[in-house]
């Protein structure tokens, strides 16, 4: 082991001391104990025969903790000699791998009850219970020696104390196990009290045993004392404590979480699986009981920044703990909910929404808008992946809003006026980064940039870092395949005049070919713009063919060309969609090479040697361990397909037990078929209940989403940020999980995930710098980053201002097609849905395009649903979807299938907000009065 993970023990020690003292056997353990001197042993064990175990224990671990003289790797002698003296529980806390809270409390619970009937349960033939308990894996054969010899001197009952004093140290799961060992002997009576169900002589229940064995729940408190059982409950227990569920935190979660039951602003920054929204939960409950006892209203806003977390955070923890006690709603853009939010709001204690619908509410209340709600009327805002406020987007326009009322409020206190009331902000990361810091100043300085954006006091951080495997694999000697389509790209850089500045294949080159299109299209060079968006293509085959296999990169070129080739010989009955010339040439050259891709991709010899390391990886990690389970992260959808099907195809990874699946993103915005919110929880259900072990995943499973534990976790060629890496590596949650990075050598993947090691450190030793930082000289800093973030929020505002007083009428722009350059229509014809669908209604623009079956967007939203895809009936470019707006046909327009001329200028845009013109909204009833007026008029021709 390494000194970080000695370090890491030591901390862990200290952490979880008061539980550790209580699970370690002093005596056994120090004859294994070989870096601990002598003398220090000798000290330890006159505590024990004075003291006892529990001080003992106590003791040892304080010499731990403080020396500093023990050769480096002595952690792992110490979890080795916890795991063979039968003290397996303690090692999983030494290694920071503690069980889930809940767990835990059930846990304590069992050992309590054991604890209550300890003078029923010492009746036991004490004999035949230890062995069965050490044929379970209950107890070590030393433990049997022992008790059996207690047994002998001191009696049964001698014995029997002994037996259930070693039990309660085991890890969580051995209360059934010891149920069993009590069947197996049987000891049924005492089976049926331990389940809350004493019986007499008679085999009937006792009225007197029931309420003396039940007059302990209350007065102890043992609200959760039942919960841990696997077994059957009694009706009793059943109605008395499963009302409600208890929120139990351990110790470093309660520290965490102390300042903000202070009712201070904080971050908590604990590593992914650490109980970050457990402790949450707690700080609202506690947040909300405290109002109500002081007779104010209190109200909770929870803040995700995606779709499916809103969900997840109801179900699996706001919900499940609170809804008992609170209303609890949840609201996003993917809500039935037909109320408004003031309305969701006004009736619920708990809100959790994305913070789109925040923010969106938030403006129309400064707009004035009766459907508007303020900031103020929250008493906690929780904000979740909280380190997204630094990088602007919704969670920085909310918390400007708040730090510009914050500065307001003092105004308003220096003129003896009642400040605004602002809601106490918590926030949860797992990794605020270091923003691109080059240096250890510059990372401090983004560390009090997140703090200040977030309006924060306190900083909590547990660092926990995974040692990461790297494995670079050098290319192939030959790679025939690629050769041809680099050929292919050849001709059609000649075709079309164009002088090669990078390697093709590279991401280099997929940026210089996007920004040759998008030229190409604002000058109407058909040519090169055709060609440039088949060139785009031939790159991300090459991409595939060095990460997955060529057969997924020919198929992938090959589903392309079909595509366009049926966009134009599928004419419309008015017309037919012209083939130019370039776009024969780039049909052409592929099917004269197609046969070459076709036999090159079905030798196995030239595969990318990156596919044969991440077989060996994957094939290591399910043959060494008991129960595996993992993700692969990986760059795309496609490839993400593309290595699932590989998997399954391959009866390699089915004799190792492989049962994967892929969980890729939901928003339609690539080739590939999006998956929906549904599709995704179905894959994630299937992968916590064992049905699939691998997961083949695109970032969407990085960060928030609630993945079963993992025991591996690989990055496939795909490197991004060190948020994003200690995401990642935070899902492989289990005890002794892996991180392992696949990458080719000389691709700079490996390069990068140094540097995101570089900055992980970096960010570690920022934040305990920003936390040790004199209180004066951190609130002059924190002050100066609000104000320049407000200043900056000003400037932006007077920029947008300025941009919105040279808006010109919507006449003043036109739509010309993208491909063929044809006349689309003007701006004058386009209107807005919900004030973001930008539609074209008119019956002149309806002759110009064709409706084409739209198979990837099918779900119901809103009022609205999409109903397919409309084409440019000149050259077959997509437009568009055609959407059916409260039973009226809309066609709704893409601003990225067009060019935009505005005044003398050409421009592309990705999207309409980047377009400073302000459409109008849609007239709902004027288009369905002129619907019915032709309707009428079609029904008296008709008769």
């Amino acid at each position: 082991m390494s000194c970080d993970q000695d370090a890491e023990t030591s901390h862990a020690l200290g952490c979880f001391r008061d539980r550790l003292k209580r699970l370690i056997r002093v005596e056994p353990l120090l004859d294994l104990l070989h870096f601990l001197e002598p003398d220090r042993k000798d000290r330890i064990k006159a505590k024990f025969r004075e003291e006892g175990d529990i001080n003992a224990a106590a003791f040892l671990i304080d010499e731990i903790i403080h020396s500093k003289n023990y050769e480096q790797g002595w952690s792992r002698e110490l979890i080795t000699a916890l795991e063979t003296v039968g003290c397996k529980h303690a090692a999983k806390y030494v290694l920071n791998s503690p069980p889930e809270p809940t767990e835990e409390a059930e846990n304590d619970s069992c050992v309590r009850l054991i604890d209550l009937l300890q003078l029923t349960l010492v009746s036991m033939k004490t004999g035949d219970v230890c062995a069965h308990c050490r044929a379970l894996g209950l107890l070590t054969l030393e433990d049997q020696e022992n008790i059996m010899k207690l047994t002998e001197n001191q009696g049964n009952i001698g014995g029997a104390r002994l037996l259930l004093k070693r039990l309660v140290k085991n890890e969580a799961g051995w209360f059934s196990k010891f149920l069993q060992a009590l069947e197996d002997t049987e000891h049924h009576d005492l089976v049926r009290e331990l389940r809350g169900e004493p019986c007499n002589e008679d085999g009937e229940a006792s009225s007197d045993a029931m309420l003396h064995f039940y007059k302990f729940d209350p007065m102890k408190k043992q609200t959760h004392l039942y919960l841990g059982y696997s077994l059957t409950v009694s009706t009793f227990s059943t109605n008395f404590h499963f009302g409600k569920r208890n929120i139990v935190l351990r110790d470093y979660q309660m520290e965490v979480a102390r300042p903000a039951l202070e009712e201070k602003n904080i971050i908590i920054c604990l590593p992914t699986g650490s109980g970050k929204t457990r402790v949450a939960v707690y700080i609202t409950k506690e947040h909300l009981e405290r109002k109500k006892q002081t007779g104010q209203p209190g109200k909770v806003v929870v803040l995700v920044n995606k779709v499916p977390l809103v969900e997840q955070h109801y179900k699996a923890e706001f919900g499940r703990f609170l809804k008992h006690q609170y209303s609890v709603e949840r609201v996003s853009g993917a809500s039935q909910l037909k109320i408004s939010f003031p309305q969701i709001m006004e009736q619920n204690d708990i809100i959790i929404c994305t913070a789109q619908i925040l923010e969106n509410s938030l403006a129309k209340a400064k707009n004035g808008d009766e459907d508007g709600i303020k900031l103020s009327q929250f008493t906690l805002m929780v904000i979740d992946e909280c380190h997204h406020t630094k990088k602007g987007g919704v969670y920085n326009h909310i918390m400007i809003r708040y730090l510009k009322q914050k500065h307001q409020n003092q105004l308003l206190k220096k003129q003896e006026k009642s400040p605004v009331p602002l809601p106490q902000i918590l926030g949860l990361t797992a990794s605020p980064g270091v923003g691109g810091a080059m240096s250890q100043q510059m990372a401090e300085e983004h560390i009090l940039q997140v703090i200040s954006t977030l309006a924060f006091g306190n900083m909590w951080i547990i660092s926990k870092r995974e040692t990461i495997k790297t494995f670079c694999v050098y290319g192939m000697l030959k790679d025939p395949f690629g050769d041809v389509i680099k050929k292919i790209m050849d001709e059609i850089h000649k075709h079309a005049d164009l002088k090669l500045l990078c390697e093709p294949g590279t991401q280099n080159y997929e940026q210089w070919v996007v920004q040759k299109e998008q030229n190409a299209a604002k000058e109407e060079n058909q040519m090169v713009r055709v060609c440039a968006e088949h060139l785009r293509q031939y790159n991300e085959a090459l991409h595939q063919s060095n990460t997955i296999r060529m057969s997924d990169a020919f198929r992938f070129l090959d589903k392309y060309h079909n595509e366009e080739l049926k966009t134009k010989s599928s004419p419309d009955e008015e017309g037919t969609i012209t083939i130019t010339d370039t776009e024969r040439f780039l049909f052409t050259l592929f099917k004269d090479n197609k046969a070459k891709l076709q036999e090159l991709m079905g030798k196995p010899q030239y595969e990318n040697n990156n596919l044969a390391q991440l077989k060996t990886n994957i094939l290591k990690e399910f043959s060494t361990r008991e129960r595996a389970r993992g993700i692969i992260f990986t760059r795309t959808r496609l490839s993400a397909i593309a290595l699932c099907q590989w998997i399954q195809e391959n009866p390699k990874f089915d004799e190792v037990g492989v049962s994967a699946s892929y969980l890729i993103g939901g928003g339609d915005q690539s080739v590939v078929k999006p998956m929906t919110a549904a599709e995704q929880k179905d894959v994630l259900n299937k992968f916590r209940d064992g049905q699939i072990n691998l997961l083949i995943a695109t970032t969407v499973a990085e960060e928030g989403l609630d993945i079963a534990e993992c025991n591996f976790v690989i990055r496939y060629c795909l490197v991004t940020n060190e948020i994003a890496m200690i995401q990642a590596r935070g899902r492989g949650r289990a005890e002794d999980s892996s991180y392992t990075l696949v990458a080719e050598a000389g691709s700079g993947v490996a390069e990068r995930e140094s540097v995101n090691e570089y900055r992980e450190k970096m960010m570690s030793t920022a934040i305990a710098k920003v936390c040790k930082m004199n209180r004066a000289d951190y609130e002059k800093k924190t002050r100066e980053f609000q104000m320049q973030a407000i200043m900056e929020e000003k400037v932006k505002i007077k920029k947008k201002q300025k941009k919105g007083m040279m808006k010109e009428p919507p006449s003043k722009i036109s739509l010309s097609c993208r491909q063929c350059s044809v006349f689309v229509c003007s701006g004058e014809d386009i209107e807005k849905i919900e004030n973001m669908h930008h539609v074209n209604v008119t019956k002149q623009f309806s002759k110009l395009f064709t409706v084409r079956e739209n198979a990837s967007l099918q779900e119901r939203l809103l009022d609205y649903e999409t109903n397919g895809v409309i084409a440019c009936k000149n050259c077959g470019q997509q437009w568009g979807s055609m959407m059916l707006y409260k039973s009226i046909e809309c066609p709704c327009l893409h601003i990225k299938n067009f060019v935009v001329t505005y005044g003398s200028k050409k421009k592309t845009f990705s999207k309409w907000s980047e377009l400073p013109i302000k459409f109008p909204a849609f007239d709902y009833t004027q288009h369905a009065d002129l619907l019915v007026e032709d309707s009428g008029e079609e029904d008296m021709e008709t008769d």
